[in-house]
């Protein structure tokens, strides 16, 4: 009867199984370290995470930004719409507010370099803009 020289142990009929080359001519296989597989994979997340947190944050900030420059065209056009002005603004156009002398303001299409020296207005305020939507766009304002 014949019996075979290599040990049962070290053979099988599913090679691809086996947890090592199991030809001359194959590929090493080492066993993986999973904490250098792990560690790599959680620097890699956080490094994606960090750059969207990132991304998120300047996209908050520039909605904040553009909040608060709506706030502030919501201001001045109540400011504008409690202001004297002797003609009815159009859509389009570019007008000046002043703060009165003796308080309140008022609106005007003659800008503040047009006054010379006889301005009878205390101060300029902002150049505006009339929007469709009956807002004031800032074009200029006053520090």
């Amino acid at each position: 009867m014949f019996e075979n020289p290599i040990d049962k142990d070290k053979i099988t009929d599913k090679p691809g199984t086996l947890p090592y080359a199991h030809t001359i001519g194959g590929v090493v296989i080492r066993p993986e370290d999973m904490g250098r597989v792990k560690g790599n994979a959680l620097s890699a997340m956080k490094e994606q995470t960090d750059a969207q947190l990132d991304q998120i944050k300047e996209q908050i900030e520039l909605l904040a930004k553009q909040a608060r420059k709506i706030e502030r065209r919501k201001d001045l056009s109540l400011v504008i719409y409690g202001a004297d002005m002797g003609f009815k603004p159009l859509i389009g156009h570019t007008y000046f507010l002043y703060q009165k002398k003796k308080g309140g303001f008022v609106l005007s299409m003659v800008a503040s370099d047009e006054w010379g020296r006889s301005m009878p207005y205390e101060r300029f305020v902002a150049e505006v803009k009339l929007l469709s939507d009956h807002t004031w766009e800032i074009l200029n304002e006053a520090e």
